[in-house]
């Protein structure tokens, strides 16, 4: 959703919670399996944090021109998205910007969030890239939650943190990670942000969330459970933002 009420805004929030309640709601009358199991609380109570569905906002001042791209996550945990937040914003054979384009030669910092003990650390890139390498390593504990341009602060990337185990203090499903990056013009290209994903690499998960396994990108027509429950999926759907608006710039599939 693209508005002007700001970040953790509860308008917002409730409009989101009241549309996943009534597809959970479908999906009982449906009989289907698991219906609403990420909707961890019944009542509504300002903000969708911490409710159980996974939430990634930026606020952000709308640039000459600003693609969005959101990635969506399925039979995986938060912390999958740390290899490729890495590849995208520090790695220079991933991401030729970080070496050709000036407005990206300042680097990027990285805010981490530990789960367990609700703690944040920034660190920057590349002056702090083998502290960040440290952390995000262990992608059961620590994971990406925001990036900015060093020079600047300019908001360049959100991820979800959240993880049900710990809310809800027991096994109710996978944590389904949400992440928003914004591209082009001073920041990376749409193509150095899908690039990681060319090769798969290996997440938490899959079946019964005790699992590793091959994270597939896949279109939303093809994003089905199949063998052994899985496997971990992605989706991406990219946008323009203009006029505080956004409207839909390619095709689902990434």
């Amino acid at each position: 959703m693209v508005h002007e009420k700001g970040e953790q805004n509860h308008i917002i929030h409730e409009l989101a919670w009241n549309t996943f309640k009534e597809a959970a709601d479908k999906a009982l009358e449906l009989k289907l399996y698991g219906a609403g199991q990420d909707l961890l609380k019944t009542a509504f109570s300002g903000n969708v944090c911490g409710m159980g569905p996974g939430v990634a906002e930026m606020e952000i001042e709308e640039r000459d021109t600003d693609p969005i791209v959101v990635f969506a996550a399925d039979k995986t945990r938060a912390g999958s998205f740390n290899y490729p937040l890495f590849r995208i914003f520090a790695d220079p054979m991933n991401t030729a910007g970080l070496v050709i384009d000036p407005h990206m030669l300042c680097g990027f910092k990285f805010e981490v969030v530990d789960t367990i003990e609700n703690k944040a650390i920034t660190l920057k890139c590349p002056d702090e890239m083998y502290e960040l390498l440290a952390l995000i390593g262990t992608v059961g504990r620590y994971a990406i939650s925001r990036i900015k341009r060093a020079d600047d602060d300019l908001p360049c990337a959100s991820s979800s943190v959240s993880k049900l185990s710990l809310i809800a203090g027991k096994y109710v499903g996978k944590d389904d990670p949400v992440m928003i990056t914004r591209a082009q013009h001073g920041l990376p290209a749409v193509g150095e942000i899908l690039a990681p994903f060319m090769h798969t690499y290996f997440v938490m998960g899959w079946m019964r969330g005790s699992h590793w396994g091959p994270i597939i990108p896949v279109g939303l027509k093809d994003s089905k459970c199949t063998a052994f429950d899985g496997p971990p999926r992605l989706v991406v759907l990219s946008f323009q933002v203009s006029d505080g608006e956004s409207s839909a710039t390619t095709t689902e599939n990434p």
